[in-house]
């Protein structure tokens, strides 16, 4: 990139050579996200702006953007932030970036707990604004390894009623969740708390939870060192290493997490695709009831739905 004018398009055809040569999964979208940051056009403004020369500034911005692509990093860490649901998210390293698997996982939660249409409990204001009725049933959740808090800030911001406690163990986590809490003002409905799994819970907390939801450390170890760079070098090992069979802090969950909810409360789990059957055995055993297993976007196996067992069995 060294003529002194570069249109969008000849920069962006470039930017696709490179990324290429580099070994991208995907040039053509790893370019246009960039490009789309770089100028703060979006995806579709800059086909119509094709000839519109990029300032030296945008230039600038643009080199090292691709450079930091080119080594491998994510595009959401690039930009800072990534979709969720209905949701843009902050992210930072040392936090896992939110994926689309994730947002199926938080669907089959909240259509297992068969919750009322918000529509049929919302009014208009004197003002036009949109009220929702008091009477709408609460939901109690506990988000266990809530990482950027995607999870609790989509339940929360979806569902009025909802109370969300959003746990985790890792420093970077909790302060991220916070910020994604702080700028979409959920704080009324979502704590974020440090715990090691369940420990934290107090007495009074015991039983209360409507839905436990989690997406843990859930890849097996020997899987975890054949994924590609983009996943090794820039996600957090302790947010994605689940042990042999990816199934170590699974395990912990089952026996916990019956003490945590309501009887008949709902526990969702994302995990590795190869080891759903086995999980779902382990729950089983562990006296969980209408144990299911649900499909990602790409008919994976991915999410373990579950009730929990009436108290005294």
């Amino acid at each position: 990139m060294t003529t002194d004018i570069w249109t969008i398009k000849a920069a962006l055809d470039w930017t696709v050579g490179y990324l290429e040569s580099k070994h991208d999964a995907n040039p053509r979208l790893s370019a246009e996200w960039l490009m789309s940051e770089a100028t703060g056009l979006s995806r579709i403004e800059l086909y119509v702006n094709y000839e519109k020369p990029l300032s030296m500034d945008e230039r600038d911005v643009l080199r090292g953007y691709v450079a930091r692509r080119a080594a491998g990093e994510p595009l959401q860490l690039i930009s800072g932030t990534a979709p969720f649901r209905y949701l843009t998210l902050k992210v930072a390293p040392g936090v896992l970036i939110p994926r689309p698997e994730t947002e199926v996982l938080v669907s089959e939660a909240l259509a297992e707990l068969h919750l009322p249409r918000i529509a049929d409990h919302v009014q208009v204001g004197e003002e036009g604004e949109e009220v929702v009725f008091a009477q709408l049933p609460s939901l109690h959740v506990l988000d266990v390894c809530t990482g950027s808090g995607c999870i609790a800030c989509a339940i929360a911001s979806e569902y009025p009623a909802a109370k969300v406690l959003a746990l985790d163990i890792a420093d970077e986590a909790l302060t991220l969740a916070q910020e994604n809490v702080d700028a979409l003002n959920l704080n009324e409905r979502v704590e974020v708390r440090r715990s090691d799994l369940l420990q934290s819970l107090n007495e009074k907390e015991q039983g209360m939870f409507d839905l436990l939801i989690s997406n843990p450390p859930y890849i097996p170890t020997t899987v975890l060192q054949g994924l590609d760079r983009e996943v090794t070098d820039f996600e957090p090992r302790l947010a994605l290493d689940g042990g042999e069979d990816g199934l170590d802090l699974v395990r912990i969950l089952l026996q916990q997490a019956p003490n945590a909810l309501k009887p008949q409360g709902v526990l969702a789990l994302e995990l590795f695709e190869g080891h759903l059957d086995k999980a779902a055995t382990l729950a089983k055993a562990a006296g969980f009831e209408e144990v299911r297993i649900a499909n990602d976007l790409t008919n994976r196996p991915r999410v373990l739905i579950a009730h929990a067992p009436e108290k005294g069995f």
